[in-house]
Parts: structure tokens; C-alpha cells; sequence
């Protein structure tokens, strides 16, 4: 059992986690960045170094399945509204990026008496990069740095280029370089990037909206997307990675960034697959070559310079071109240096073609565990001094901690709801928790049971949202008087912001949407949003915001616009604004103010007959209808915005919010004693009623 190596499974399992326990923490005291650990007991536990493991099918397997993670994760988590407002940016940096290191690579190879097809190989191998410290930048909070964006929109183009140059190269070398070829190469590369961008959101759109909303399912689902599109890529003529990237852009807006899903996609390859990778890469080490040949330091000084060099003049010239600062100078240097995935593709199909010698095979290595420690420690040194500066900018917030609280009544709403807190508070703030309530009435026979029941639906709620990695306070209240209860519920924790669901199903005949959801709005001064969502909020496209004539006097209507904004850049969704305001230019001015800027049109409408006509009233899953709606009394108050939500309703659309901007309380007022509306908006309502 203990022969080494070790070959009993459990026993080598065992072994694997511990090291990924230890050894991030070991790199700790160091300020080495955790996931260099890995590589390093890789080299020490190897077949090079003490023998522990050998580098089986297994760990190959693992490794590989850790390899397409991490490339899945950048392209789930780029910011493709970014990449495209930087698309110019990122083709240029990722063709320099390439080209600069694959003419010293070349360069290299024909000094070093190679061949034509080696050199040009070896050139091509210095060209690609792997994203080794994206999940770093992600942590940090700067995955959507320009910087960032352009390091990562321009990776698929140099790994696309290197893995292009081997497929050609290894043809040439095998003699199969024909036209024939070149033109299988070229429809079948076609073929597969239109199945891959227009198939798999297709599927998957319909498989979120029709199929159970099961956490398991819908996490194997995705995964299979993953691996089907990898084998795609083989199928293809190319590297899986290319498959994986594709996959991880073509759901990049169906995998909401801060949810359950996504948590569960980022656990499972941060804590089990990425460090079988890692370690995967640090047993291919083998120091003992570097003591047995001058010509191997030769080597690998002159590779490792090169794709330093190659790598650095890059990110020099966007850096002066783009007017990054020394800090993105650097971290687009980090993000592009580390050689892994396709520098290993490229290096072990040369080896077996017989284009490269060990000693070559020997100095990659070595440069891809030098280049492995040099860019997440950029990265990690960088990352953090960029997101303390975006922290620094100036922005307007109340001071007071953003609270939501979140009234189930039915399970089947729950999730939706949760989804949108979700978004909410990922841009509000990070260390409140999430407050779900049930009430219950008083009055009614069996309170008990009543209340068991509702506590049951709240650990429902709790599951849910313990996927997402958010913090929960469940909130319990008997009253004789539902509404009574959410609005105590509502001081007593001080919530800020409200988010209850509406069937359409009005059980009384009461002024908008029911009984129990009219009183509370009118007894809360606080942001209210009432919710019909009948389809996943990762499907949706655009945000369509209805701002009616006086809403923008409103006291919480700088806060909403803020709110849209970040709401359609974390579902990856267009803004367009309808507004009955004859100025636009103050509409763009205050759109302007806020930091996030997601594609965004602003069409005015001359009054609500006028709206009715708008093509966006019909039923679209793609399209989530955003009111800006007011209390009554209030400045922007109009009948209409009464009867809006019920003919939303009757036209079958699925998706639509009331959006209620919070009211200014009255200064003496302690807390939200009564209505909490002052007395003139209160005599305003009671008039207008």
C-alpha cells in the first residue's frame, strides 16, 4: 500500500487534499500568492523530485478538467459589454501579444540551429498565454477593469493564434499541409464557433425556462455545456480550451455572476479541480536536467527572457497607446504572462512530432513555473492597489447600511425573488444580510402550526440562498394584520429596501395589487419593489424602465437610476429608458454621474397613450419592464400608474417591476411611526383618492 508511488486511490486522494490545505497556507508567510503552492509540491512529490506520485491518467485527467475551469470562469466572468465598448482594444493587444514573442521565440530557435517549423513552433508556444491569475483578479474585485477586460478579450485571440500556428505546424511536420487541409481546418473552426455562440444560449435558455429550477440540475447542466463544447473543440481541429473559453462567453449572461450557480461553478474548481492542475503542472518539472547540460540554462535564459520581453513590450504599448496607468501596465503584464494550457498543448505535441528535444521540453517547464509565480504575484500586488483606488472614487450613497428584506408567501416566487436581492445587494451593501419575513395572522385558528409552516418556507429560503454564499436573517412575525407585520418588521430592523412578488391575482377589489401589498407601500417611505417574474432573470436582455412625467423630483430617484444601471450590467442586459420628461439631456446627465454604464438608449414619450402603442408592451421573455412608479400624493403621482401594473398584467407580460423610490421621512419623525409620509403628502393622497 505503501510502495511508492503511491498507487492506492484514496490514499493518493488523501495526499492531493492535504497538500491543497497546506500549502496556500504555507505561501502565506511568504506573501507568495496561494496558488503557486500546488505547483511547487508538484515538483517536490513528483516522478522528478521524491517519487510520492506519479503523473497517471488520473492526474492528467483531474488536471485537465481543472485547465478548462479555469479558462470556463474568465469567460463566464468577462465583462462582455466592456469587452465590446474595448473590442478594438483587445484584438490589438492580443495580435501584439502573440506577435512580439512569436518573432523572439522565432528568432531563438533559428540562433539555436533549429528548424524553420521548430522555431516558428517555439515562437508560437512563447505567444500564448493562460489566465492563470484571472480567479485573483476576480477575488479582488477588478475583473472589470479596462485593463483587465482588454487582457482577457485579447487571450482568445493569442491562444486561438497559437493553437492554430501547432495545428499547422504539426501538419507541415507530418506532411499533411494541403489545401485540403487548410480548408477543413477553416469550416470546421466556422462550424464550431457558430454551433457554440448560437447553440448553447439557445439550449440553455430554454432548458432555464421550461425544466425544474433544481441547483443540481441546472450545475449539471451547465457542466455538460462545458464539457460538450471542449469536445466540440477536438472535433474541430483545435485545443478543448478554445471550446471551454466559448462556452463560458456564450453563457456569460445565463449565469448570473453573484448567484448560487455561479458559486457552485467557482467552488467546485477552486477547492477540487484548479489544484489538481496546478500540481499536475509542477510534476512535469525536472530540475536534474538543468545541472546536466550547459546548453539547458542556455535555453532556458534565452525562453524565459523572450516571454518576459515579448509579454512586457505588449502590455508597454497598450499602456501608452490606451493611457493605462503604471498599475494596469502591470497587471495586464501579470495577467499575460503565466504559460500554462496552451504552452503545454503546443510543447508536448512538439515533443512527440519530434520537432522539440527534452531539453526544450525541460526549459518550457521551467519557464512556465517561473512565469506561474511571477504573474499572480503581479496580479495579486496590483489587483489590490486598483481596487483600493476604484474604491476611492467618489460616488453618492446614504450613509446609513442597505438593508433588504424580501416577504415569501410562496415558495414558488421565493427563488425569483431572491435572485433579484441578489443583484441588489452585490452593489449596495456586502456585509448586511439578507432579511426573508413571513407573517403570519394572529387571528387565525392553528397560529402554531401556521407559524411551523412559514418557518419551514424560510429554511427553503435559506437553502436557496446559502448556495449563493449570501448571509441570512429570517424574520418571523404574528399579527393581526399582515401588512401591520411587514411594516414592524420594516422598523424594527431597519430595513431600507423591500422586494415582494405579486401574481396579478387581485383577491380584493383594492387599488392596485391587493390588500396586503397596497398598505404596506403606502405605510413605507422606504424603496419598495413589487415583483411579477415568471422567467429566470439570467435570460433577460433588456431592461425596459418607464420614468413618468415629475419622477425625476422624486428623493429616491437618483438612487433608482443607480440601481437600473447596476442591474442591467449584472445581468449583461441593455437600458432603454422611456421617459415622459421632454429634457433627455437631464436624463444623460444623471445617467452619466453613476459608475456603471451598461449599453443604454433614452426615447421620450410624449404621455402614457402614447406608451401603450410602444412595441415592448407585448410579451418578450427577453425584456424585464422597469416602472419608476410613485405613492400617491407624491410629486410624480398620476392615476395612471395605478392601472399600469393590472394592464401589464392582462397583456400577458412575464416579467415586470413597480418600482417605488424611497420618500424623505419628516425630520422630527422618529423612525416610520404611523404612515411615515409627512401630512401634506398624506392630504395630497387622501385628495387625489
Amino acid at each position: 500500500m505503501f510502495d511508492l508511488p503511491l498507487e492506492h486511490p484514496v490514499i493518493i486522494f488523501a495526499l492531493a487534499m492535504t497538500i491543497f490545505l497546506l500549502t496556500p497556507m504555507l505561501m502565506r508567510p511568504l506573501k507568495i500568492p496561494g496558488i503557486i503552492g500546488p505547483i511547487l509540491a508538484g515538483i517536490v512529490i513528483g516522478p522528478h523530485g521524491f517519487g510520492l506520485l506519479q503523473r497517471d491518467a488520473t492526474i492528467e485527467l483531474l488536471g485537465t478538467v481543472g485547465l478548462l475551469f479555469i479558462i470556463f470562469i474568465a469567460g463566464l466572468e468577462m465583462d462582455i459589454d466592456g469587452f465590446r465598448k474595448y473590442r478594438d482594444r483587445s484584438i490589438w493587444f492580443g495580435l501584439m501579444s502573440f506577435m512580439f514573442p512569436l518573432l523572439i521565440g522565432t528568432g531563438i530557435g533559428l540562433t539555436l540551429d533549429y528548424s524553420l517549423a521548430a522555431s516558428i513552433l517555439l515562437g508560437s508556444i512563447l505567444g500564448s498565454h493562460t489566465l492563470l491569475g484571472y480567479p485573483i483578479a476576480s477575488r479582488l474585485g477588478v475583473s472589470k477593469n479596462k485593463a483587465v477586460t482588454t487582457a482577457v478579450g485579447g487571450t482568445l485571440l493569442t491562444d486561438t493564434l497559437a493553437l492554430i500556428a501547432l495545428a499547422l505546424i504539426t501538419g507541415a511536420a507530418n506532411g499533411n499541409l494541403t489545401w485540403g487541409f487548410l480548408l477543413t481546418l477553416f469550416l470546421s473552426l466556422t462550424l464550431f464557433v457558430a454551433v457554440i455562440t448560437v447553440g448553447v444560449p439557445l439550449l440553455t435558455k430554454w432548458f432555464f425556462r421550461n425544466t425544474t429550477q433544481d441547483g443540481s440540475t441546472i450545475f449539471t447542466f451547465v457542466i455538460v455545456m462545458l464539457f460538450l463544447s471542449a469536445f466540440l473543440a477536438i472535433v474541430a481541429g483545435v485545443q478543448p480550451i478554445i471550446g471551454a473559453f466559448l462556452a463560458g462567453l456564450a453563457l456569460n449572461r445565463l449565469v448570473f455572476s453573484h448567484g448560487p450557480l455561479m458559486n457552485r461553478i467557482r467552488f467546485t474548481a477552486n477547492a477540487l479541480f484548479i489544484p489538481f492542475f496546478l500540481l499536475s503542472v509542477g510534476m512535469l518539472m525536472d530540475l536534474k536536467v538543468l545541472f546536466g547540460s550547459p546548453k539547458a540554462w542556455l535555453l532556458t535564459f534565452l525562453i524565459l527572457s523572450g516571454v518576459i520581453i515579448g509579454k512586457y513590450l505588449a502590455s508597454w504599448v497598450a499602456y501608452k497607446i490606451y493611457n493605462y496607468s503604471r498599475d494596469e501596465l502591470h497587471i495586464t503584464f501579470g495577467l499575460t504572462i503565466p504559460q500554462a494550457a496552451a504552452t503545454l498543448a503546443a510543447t508536448l505535441v512538439g515533443y512527440n512530432t519530434g520537432l522539440l528535444d527534452q531539453a526544450t521540453v525541460n526549459a518550457v517547464i521551467i519557464k512556465i513555473l517561473i512565469t506561474c509565480i511571477l504573474g499572480p504575484y503581479l496580479v495579486e500586488k496590483l489587483g489590490r492597489k486598483i481596487s483600493f483606488q476604484e474604491e476611492q472614487k467618489p460616488y453618492t450613497k446614504s450613509e446609513a447600511p442597505e438593508r433588504i428584506m424580501i416577504p415569501i408567501t410562496s415558495p414558488r416566487s421565493m427563488e425569483a425573488l431572491l435572485d433579484l436581492a441578489f443583484i441588489l445587494r452585490h452593489h449596495s451593501s456586502q456585509d448586511q444580510p439578507l432579511y426573508p419575513l413571513s407573517v403570519v395572522k394572529s387571528r387565525s385558528s392553528r397560529v402554531e402550526g401556521k407559524v411551523e409552516n412559514a418557518e419551514k418556507l424560510l429554511g427553503h429560503a435559506m437553502q436557496y440562498a446559502s448556495g449563493a454564499d449570501v448571509p441570512i436573517k429570517l424574520l418571523t412575525r404574528v399579527d393581526h394584520n399582515i401588512a401591520n407585520g411587514i411594516v414592524r418588521a420594516v422598523t424594527e430592523e431597519r430595513i431600507t429596501t423591500i422586494i415582494a412578488g405579486w401574481n396579478a391575482e387581485l383577491s380584493t377589489p383594492h387599488r392596485i395589487f391587493g390588500s396586503v401589498l397596497d398598505q404596506f407601500v403606502d405605510q413605507t417611505t422606504q424603496t419598495v419593489l413589487i415583483a411579477k417574474l415568471d422567467h429566470p432573470l439570467t435570460t433577460i436582455k433588456r431592461i425596459l424602465a418607464v420614468f413618468p412625467k415629475g419622477v425625476r423630483y422624486a428623493y429616491g430617484f437618483r438612487e433608482s437610476l443607480a440601481r437600473l444601471q447596476a442591474m442591467a450590467v449584472e445581468l449583461g442586459a441593455s437600458l432603454h429608458c422611456l421617459t415622459m420628461e421632454e429634457k433627455i439631456q437631464d436624463f444623460e446627465d444623471y445617467l452619466s454621474q453613476n459608475k456603471n454604464q451598461p449599453p443604454t438608449h433614452i426615447e421620450y414619450v410624449p404621455g402614457w397613450k402614447s406608451l401603450y402603442t410602444q412595441d415592448f408592451i407585448l410579451p418578450n421573455p427577453d425584456n424585464l419592464i422597469i416602472v419608476i412608479s410613485a405613492r400617491a400624493g407624491t410629486v410624480a403621482w398620476h392615476p395612471e400608474l395605478e392601472e399600469l401594473p393590472k394592464k401589464l398584467a392582462k397583456k400577458k407580460i412575464n416579467s415586470f417591476i413597480i418600482y417605488y423610490p424611497m420618500e424623505e421621512r419628516e425630520t422630527d419623525e422618529r423612525g416610520t411611526s404611523g404612515t411615515g409620509l409627512p401630512k401634506e403628502v398624506l392630504l395630497r393622497r387622501d385628495f387625489y383618492q
